[in-house]
């Protein structure tokens, strides 16, 4: 009988996983994983992960099950936390959901279900895993999940073929309802709980104030830059090779205050982000402001009236070598080699078509379509048909 250890959020998602497991004939064990310790940053009075790990032991004991916690946060702290900070201080914004699931789900947390004895490890998440055969070797795919709305291949964009071996993904073929449907039915503590905001297993945490703990609020101008502004209207020019081509759409602009007038003060430009309309604080526009690039070595923040506005609007990227990843390596791009994806550069995105240039020191991704808010540390995951094949930070 194989054994199985599912990590037991205390959420509607990872229980009904755990029952599916147990249907299905696997040994099933419960941990829940403990990431966060620090109560003074969370925005509700209750203390998150203290209900949600007696959710995870009310689901263990309905389910019959056995049920433990583990203690992940110094993991957490090392790897995910700090991790957030150092990029906040280069002004790029990362993803903690992809970083929490290739560091410590699939990573920390999988090694400790090894050690148990477990051969696979399952997880709530909304998306399924395919095997094919490739020259005798078994190969595994990442595919998205069958409810469109839940879809959450691209928080796993980062897993390898080692982690996605020893992975289950058992809610995948289902939707949302049927998932309410299945812990109403078996009258799961779970079943009509929200679905949990913020960083994943902390609970909703004020990353304003969170980051203010260690980056120090220092004052600096908001410039606005106007639509009608010659960077935005010259003529592109004409490019001799490729790759010429797309250094020069993926080139930042580079703002100076005299681009533009002085509208407000901030209290820090790491604190913003790309896209960014929120805590900006400036009225008597006709249209909201939106952050369209920070600069935190000068301290400015600079923005530009509307959701249209050409500064937030760019046709590639580029992720450099060292921050590429091929969930399937054996489709990984040579030098000079193109591949036509979909891709996305965030989580509820649809999918854009896309193609993928592959130079000597990492890979360009054009898009048909101008894309807004391209931000870097972001990831951009791109997809064969429904499969997830590969992914990177934004660079």
């Amino acid at each position: 009988m194989k054994r199985v250890i599912v990590g037991l959020s205390g959420g509607v998602d990872s229980s009904v996983a755990a029952y599916l497991l147990k249907e299905q004939g696997y040994e099933v064990i419960g941990l829940f994983m403990k990431n966060w310790h620090d109560d003074s940053v969370t925005i509700s009075d209750e203390c998150p992960w203290l209900d949600d790990s007696n959710d995870a032991m009310l689901v263990a004991d309905k389910l019959g099950i056995p049920f433990q916690t583990i203690d992940l946060s110094e993991q957490y702290k090392e790897r995910i936390v700090d991790y957030m900070f150092d990029e906040y201080q280069k002004g790029r914004t990362p993803n903690p959901d992809v970083l929490c699931n290739r560091e410590i789900k699939f990573d920390v947390f999988m090694k400790i279900a090894l050690e148990l004895g477990a051969d696979y490890v399952a997880t709530g998440h909304y998306c399924r895993k395919g095997t094919i055969k490739k020259d005798g070797e078994d190969i595994y795919q990442l595919l998205a999940g069958v409810d469109n709305n839940k879809d959450q291949s691209y928080f796993l964009c980062q897993l390898s073929q080692e982690q996605l071996s020893k992975a289950l993904f058992p809610i995948g073929e289902l939707t949302k309802p049927q998932v309410r449907d299945i812990a109403t039915k078996l009258d799961l503590v779970t079943a009509n709980k929200k679905d949990s905001q913020g960083l994943c297993f902390i609970g909703k945490v004020r990353l304003p104030e969170f980051l203010q703990q260690k980056l120090k609020p220092k004052e600096g101008v908001i410039v606005e830059i106007p639509k009608e502004k010659e960077i935005y209207t010259s003529v592109n020019p004409v490019f001799d090779s490729k790759e010429k081509e797309l250094l020069y759409l993926t080139k930042k602009i580079d703002y100076a205050i005299t681009d533009g007038t002085v509208v407000g003060k901030h209290q820090g430009a790491h604190y913003f982000t790309k896209g960014q309309r929120k805590g900006l604080a400036v009225g008597g526009t006709v249209e909201p402001l939106f952050v369209i690039e920070t600069d935190v070595e000068e301290n400015v923040i600079y923005t530009g009236q509307g959701k249209h506005h050409p500064g937030l609007y760019k046709r590639a990227l580029f992720v450099s070598n060292d921050e590429l990843h091929w969930v399937r390596e054996d489709l990984a791009l040579g030098v000079d080699q193109s591949m036509e994806v979909r891709a996305r550069i965030r989580y509820r995105q649809a999918l854009e078509k896309a193609t993928l240039h592959k130079v000597d020191n990492g890979l360009f991704v054009e898009f048909e379509n101008a894309q807004s808010a391209i931000t870097e540390g972001q990831f951009v995951a791109w997809y064969l048909e429904d499969e997830l094949v590969g992914s990177g930070v934004i660079s």
